[in-house]
């Protein structure tokens, strides 16, 4: 880890935003990371919803053309891609049948398997608009960014 992602108010801001943005990690890691190393609350909840955010839209608008991208030039990755797109395929069925507040309870969970880059995935594989996708997946990891926080300082409290 770089010196300065730990010593200064900017480089840990920086640090829970990278990490929020990695899938499977997002801001159930970040989060307690930013609060660990000290960033105030605000701060650490900011950077690791927006880190957490950011890669959605993309996501949703590029991730089928990415997989199909993938099979066609390296088709070792197949294997990989099927394995994400059945994984996505065996949460659908929440969403279906809940709609857009399946979507929000799914990404607002903060458990293993769910979040806002599993979430973005499902929302694409079922075609779902972006302006009607985004907002609600936003909305569950803000949520999903309290219920951390909840944990992450009554672990804190507790120890």
């Amino acid at each position: 880890m770089m010196e300065w992602m730990t010593t200064t108010t900017a480089g840990k801001f920086l640090y829970t935003f990278l990490i929020s943005m990695i899938p499977v990690v997002e801001l159930r890691g970040g989060l307690p990371v930013g609060i660990a190393s000290g960033l105030p609350f605000p701060m650490a909840y900011l950077a690791a919803v927006l880190g957490n955010i950011l890669p959605v839209p993309f996501i949703i608008i590029f991730i089928q053309k990415i997989f199909a991208w993938l099979r066609k030039h390296w088709s070792w990755m197949d294997g990989f891609v099927t394995k994400m797109e059945k994984r996505a395929e065996s949460k659908r069925g929440t969403v279906e049948k809940y709609g857009p507040w399946g979507l929000l309870i799914f990404v607002a969970i903060p458990a293993p398997g769910t979040g806002a880059w599993t979430g973005a995935l499902i929302a694409a594989l079922m075609n779902m608009e972006l302006k009607k996708a985004f907002p609600v997946i936003v909305i569950g990891v803000c949520i999903a960014g309290l219920l951390v926080s909840g944990l992450t300082y009554g672990v804190i409290h507790v120890f």
